[in-house]
């Protein structure tokens, strides 16, 4: 108990209620997007993800994901229903308790199930969205976090991914795309126009995420120290650049500044900025948020036009921001931000970045397969998506037999 910080423990626990908060931030995010019918099956899917994840965690989850290392590819059920995980140090952080290390780590899980929910918006029936969740978690989600962070194959190969870019959002934006290619457009798709329904509740949505970042990033230092304060810096940093990028862009492009382009460029600077939060400076994180602003944009614009439904694009964002933070990582990574490492490309270590290329492919290939697999295994047993007079009659009356606006 001597090496235990309360200091680091408090600050960790906070940081556990900002990123909780994320996932009601990201049900308004979501909800402001689709059409006013579908508003609280959105909202539904995003709370059941908090209550069902939070108990498979439990159950299993931390010990999948954190326990024993089983030749690389999982952890042990040494773990499970927290047996043995108590108020003593944790191994992965020693200054904090080990309970305080497997509730943090489990709000990560949550928040990525969450950002899933984008495939299944407006068409999905919410049990099979259940099953697809607790399926998804323990089959991609829990191998992925014990693969980078619990001991597993990608952390022995050198990769880096401070606080989820690999695990959460790479994974999470490439299984969307898998989801959106089984479960099929909504009906109307390329015929009208899905406008947003209330993009005021989008913009709530942005600034609690914008938020809960902050103890997303800056908490995965898992100490009160330095190394948390540049995360919380760079963070910032590069979700105002990537905001302002992709408004000037859209600016530029459509003629007008949109209040839901500078929105999704926030987010996609944070999430490019996620991976790379403990080892980037703040010059580092503005060429971050630039490129993934710029190129996020793009990849939304082009999904648009596509035969893709992926219907709130965390593909676009989550997967391409991603993907450009894993890789920029292993090109800005500084051992004088963080020691522990030996820096990036630009470094001179070329190593990292190989071993960021290779651990990227490695995530998209493995969350890709797997979630195609699970979506269709479920489509089979349940059927992912109502029928098409319940989907023309919207989720929350065929599905949850209550109205958002009475």
């Amino acid at each position: 108990m001597s090496d235990i910080s309360a200091a680091d423990t408090a600050w960790v626990m906070i940081s556990t209620a900002m990123v909780m908060l994320m996932t009601p931030g990201l049900a308004l995010f979501y909800g402001g997007m689709v059409r006013r019918k579908n508003i609280l099956s959105i909202l539904a899917i995003c709370f059941a993800t908090l209550a069902l994840i939070s108990v498979q965690w439990v159950l299993i989850g931390y010990s999948l994901s954190f326990g024993s290392d089983i030749s690389g590819f999982i952890g042990g059920l040494d773990w499970g229903l927290m047996k043995g995980v108590g108020v003593e140090a944790s191994s992965y952080a020693t200054n904090l308790p080990h309970i305080v290390f497997s509730i943090f780590q489990m709000m990560f899980a949550v928040i990525t199930v969450g950002i899933i929910a984008s495939a299944f918006a407006e068409r999905a029936k919410f049990i099979s969205f259940l099953v697809f969740a607790l399926l998804w978690t323990t089959l991609v989600y829990d191998p992925l976090a014990h693969w980078v962070w619990g001991g597993g194959f990608l952390g022995r190969l050198g990769a880096l991914d401070f606080a989820g870019g690999l695990v959460v959002h790479i994974s999470s934006g490439i299984s969307a795309l898998a989801v959106s290619l089984v479960i099929g457009k909504r009906n109307g798709f390329r015929e009208y126009t899905f406008e947003p329904h209330n993009l005021p509740m989008t913009a709530i949505g942005t600034g609690l995420l914008w938020f809960g970042w902050f103890g997303f990033n800056a908490g995965s230092a898992l100490s009160a120290n330095g190394l948390a304060a540049n995360a919380l810096l760079v963070t910032n940093t590069a979700a105002s650049t990537a905001a302002l990028t992709w408004l000037f862009t859209g600016w530029y492009m459509d003629g007008k500044p949109s209040i839901l382009g500078m929105l999704s460029g926030a987010v996609a600077g944070l999430v490019a900025i996620t991976p790379a939060a403990g080892y980037v400076d703040v010059s580092s994180a503005i060429i971050i948020g630039f490129i993934a602003g710029l190129v996020c944009y793009f990849a939304v614009l082009y999904r648009s036009k596509s035969n893709v439904d992926e219907s709130l694009d965390a593909f676009a964002i989550h997967c391409v921001g991603g993907v450009l933070g894993a890789l920029l990582t292993g090109i800005f990574a500084s051992s004088i931000i963080n020691p522990a490492i030996r820096g990036g490309l630009i470094s001179g270590n070329i190593t990292q970045f190989t071993a960021q290329f290779i651990s990227v492919v490695v995530v998209l290939v493995y969350a890709f397969t797997v979630t195609l697999i699970i979506a269709k295994i479920v489509d089979a047993i349940f059927g992912l998506r109502v029928n098409e007079q319940e989907e023309y009659l919207g989720m929350d009356i065929t599905q949850h037999k209550e109205k958002a606006y009475a």
